[in-house]
């Protein structure tokens, strides 16, 4: 018998023609509106630390791959798409080296020591986003830039004043490199559902449980302003169609992925008018990501004959 026959690779074991590097390539294609139009709003800064992200994303892989007498999987783009979306969660004003220690976080403690791609127990750019929030939080909390000052207009909403939304929805504001622009973030989420990259089921959930709770919770019932407000600002498009559809870290059941996109939305909607700061999508997910093996549990039909309904 060939033992080869007997290996059971990694998750996801879903079948499909399409590989890893034509999916993750599909992806950067998506992120290039966002990125690009955060180059054009925040200036040649902006493009270095997503180049250092990435670079040190790719970099930290093939090295760790190597010392670890590994196959080198770099080829395979999935840590080019994790320095990407660190790079796009990055304030445009971040020293270079944030995004350096960000990149190293991400691929060796998120991803390469729990296994490789399909092991990681949560996103690795959400993680190390994270990790930078809770140990650099001046550098990761300040958004001005020589284009924008003052607080974000989700703080600003937060605080009770008037915002912009069209300059929301177009991205002349500050933020992260890659949330500014709603419209960016949709095209590139247009082609990955056209291409069946992704679908609706995370992403659409998500946005419209989060919409109910604001309007529900937000003191300011069916407001179409403020609402639209909450759903252009911040990080929730990026995270919605980007990083809580992340394969390897979102529910394989149909099932799952409602009731992962509905946590989502409750969480974003708790931390972002009960928390203290303004945002809240990063997270969610991260949280949403930990639960997953539990939805899973419930949620993943038993076998025909073993006692459960049969697909």
């Amino acid at each position: 018998m060939n033992n080869d026959l007997m290996n059971v690779s990694s998750n996801p074991h879903v079948r499909s023609k399409t590989g890893t590097q034509s999916i993750m390539l599909l992806v950067v294609i998506a992120l290039l509106p966002a990125f690009g139009f955060g180059v054009y709003n925040f200036g040649i800064k902006a493009l270095i630390l997503v180049a250092v992200t990435v670079c040190s994303s790719v970099l930290t892989e093939f090295i760790y791959e190597v010392l670890m007498k590994k196959k080198v999987t770099v080829s395979d783009l999935s840590a080019v798409v994790t320095g990407l979306l660190l790079g796009l969660n990055l304030p445009p004003n971040a020293p270079w080296w944030i995004g350096l220690i960000g990149g190293v976080f991400a691929i060796l403690v998120v991803k390469m020591l729990f296994g490789g791609l399909g092991q990681n127990f949560m996103n690795p750019a959400l993680g190390a986003r994270c990790f930078l929030v809770i140990s650099y939080t001046s550098i990761m909390t300040n958004f001005d830039c020589d284009a924008y000052s003052g607080p974000t207009p989700l703080a600003a909403l937060k605080a009770g004043e008037s915002v912009d939304i069209m300059n929301m929805i177009t991205g002349h504001i500050g933020g992260t490199i890659g949330e500014t622009s709603m419209i960016a973030i949709v095209l590139g989420a247009c082609l990955l559902l056209l291409t069946g990259v992704i679908d609706l089921r995370i992403p659409g959930t998500y946005i419209v449980s989060f919409a109910i709770f604001v309007m529900i919770f937000g003191g300011h019932g069916f407001d179409p302003a403020y609402l639209s407000a909450h759903l252009a600002g911040g990080g929730l498009m990026l995270g919605a169609f980007f990083m809580a559809t992340d394969y390897v870290t979102r529910p394989v059941t149909k099932k799952g992925q409602y009731i992962y996109g509905l946590f989502l939305g409750i969480m974003t909607g708790i931390f972002r008018l009960f928390g203290p700061s303004a945002e809240g999508v990063s997270y969610a997910i991260i949280l949403g990501n930990l639960l997953v093996p539990l939805i899973e549990k419930f949620t993943y039909p038993k076998a025909f004959g073993m006692g459960g309904e049969h697909i």
